[in-house]
């Protein structure tokens, strides 16, 4: 019998939660002037929001992890062994693989409302609003460095 009541919770959790995410949201601003959200479209007027959301690709994430450890480990490796400067046209064309990664950098950073950091093990870690602005500074400053020759 206890177990018929689990059973029963856990099915009506799980119907209740499908339905929380499908819910549609609206807005509407009172007489002060502040704006509100809700999920029911309880004030007049109220606009209601579209909001457009995608599930996440475990496997391109995986692989964006893996990409950038190889990366790392080219870059260790790299300066592990102190390699020879290059040629001026290779320094050239390095140059500018650069400039268009940060330039594109700088667009992902502007246009991106939440910015992460992956710690060691591949978790991520969201920047606070001033660790934003330092990474979006940093960023148009390697843009202005690589690009500006």
């Amino acid at each position: 019998m206890h177990n018929q009541y689990r059973i029963i919770v856990i099915l009506l959790a799980t119907a209740l939660a499908g339905t929380a995410s499908a819910s549609e949201i609206y807005k509407w601003t009172d007489d002060q002037g502040n704006v509100h959200y809700t999920d029911t479209p309880d004030h007049q007027p109220s606009e209601r929001i579209a909001i457009a959301s995608r599930p996440t690709d475990n496997a391109r994430v995986q692989a964006d992890i893996q990409a950038r450890r190889d990366v790392r480990a080219e870059a260790a490796k790299a300066a592990a062994t102190q390699q020879k400067p290059a040629e001026p046209d290779m320094q050239a064309s390095e140059r500018a693989e650069k400039c268009e990664k940060y330039k594109e950098r700088v667009t992902r950073f502007a246009q991106s409302r939440h910015l992460y950091r992956e710690d060691e093990n591949g978790e991520r870690e969201y920047l606070d609003e001033a660790q934003v602005a330092a990474a979006r500074k940093q960023a148009q400053q390697q843009v202005e460095e690589n690009c500006n020759s």
